[in-house]
């Protein structure tokens, strides 16, 4: 590792610490359908929350306007509200907070001439997956203030996979200075893991679509999803039948759980392949965490789904997530590179 890359990689890992964080926040905000807390939005303002009894009442009232209120919450009184306005202002304050990290010291990396121009250019679609990753917040609550009581699924899964794809270029960049010699590459492992990698993506999107339809809360058995039926008859009652498989919350949590599986499969195929090659110390590590890890995973989710979907295993499901595919990105790097 050079010298002159040590301040900008424990800078970017710094940054994928706060989008860990960032994620973790959202899932506490979601669980808690504290989302639709704060309905406007101001950049500067509004990292302050409200001070005194008039402010409080302001955002109240402007919070019973919009539909969940009406839906959902007419019972809360201002100590309700007050609770899920904190996960809401605390995940976007942490939202801003990244934005600073990563620019201001960009600019000063910049002007030290401490990157190279390849790590600006990388840095740079960093940036944008950032900024777009906002856009996408706000694009999600928007599709809740509307019409809707509930924040569209589609654009709560690509607000999710967004900051975990940010998290994961992020981390590429990290890992791309700390080892900056190439090996030829393993492209036998390494496809493997990029099909593994592609799936654990839509599997992460299905995630998302379980959280945003609140499809958890559905058929709480494992293996079977009641008792007795491996697939339930609610799984295909849409017509025409691929909106049971982006829609129907019983055919998307079908689809989660066969996806869960595959998983599994795949990543213990990569393990399998890879022992009988002769591999670096660091690949090693990478493939035998992920079967630790996807096996934790995979528990967590068991659990969540039996019992209902409890706060904390909820967090813990998609902290779980975000864990394997930090893992799955170390691995392609390491074989890929």
């Amino acid at each position: 590792m050079k010298k002159n890359n040590k301040h900008v990689i424990n800078w970017l890992l710094t940054g994928c610490f706060l989008i860990f964080i960032m994620v973790v926040i959202g899932g506490i905000t979601r669980l808690t359908d504290s989302g639709l807390s704060i309905s406007n939005y101001r950049l500067i303002t509004g990292t302050i929350p409200p001070i005194g009894d008039q402010e409080w009442q302001e955002a109240f009232d402007l919070y019973k306007q919009h539909p969940e209120f009406n839906a959902y919450n007419q019972h809360f009184n201002i100590e309700d509200f007050k609770s899920i306005y904190f996960w809401e202002w605390l995940h976007r304050v942490i939202g801003r907070s990244i934005g600073m990290v990563f620019i201001i010291p960009f600019i000063y990396f910049l002007i030290r001439k401490q990157l190279s121009k390849s790590t600006i250019k990388k840095c740079l679609i960093l940036l944008g997956l950032g900024a777009f990753q906002g856009f996408l917040g706000w694009y999600m609550v928007k599709s809740g203030l509307v019409d809707m009581p509930d924040v569209s699924h589609y654009r709560l899964a690509a607000h999710l996979v967004t900051a975990f794809l940010t998290f994961a270029a992020t981390l590429w960049v990290a890992l791309d200075l700390k080892y900056p010699n190439k090996k030829p590459a393993n492209k036998y492992i390494r496809n493997l893991i990029i099909w593994g990698y592609l799936i654990l993506i839509v599997q992460i999107i299905y995630g998302a679509f379980i959280a945003g339809l609140k499809a958890g809360l559905l058929h709480n058995h494992w293996p079977l999803m009641n008792e007795s039926k491996f697939m339930h008859h609610t799984v295909y009652v849409l017509e025409p039948f691929y909106r049971n498989l982006i829609e129907n919350p019983s055919g998307i949590q079908f689809v989660h759980r066969i996806l869960a599986y595959i998983v599994v499969i795949f990543i213990l195929i990569i393990w399998k392949k890879s022992q009988k090659l002769t591999l670096t110390s660091l690949q090693k590590q990478g493939v035998n965490s992920l079967v630790f890890l996807v096996f934790l995973q995979f528990s967590l989710g068991v659990l969540t789904l039996i019992y209902q979907v409890p706060l904390w295993l909820g967090v813990a499901h998609q902290v779980g997530a975000f864990f394997l595919l930090t893992g799955m990105t170390f691995a392609l790097h390491r074989f890929t590179k």
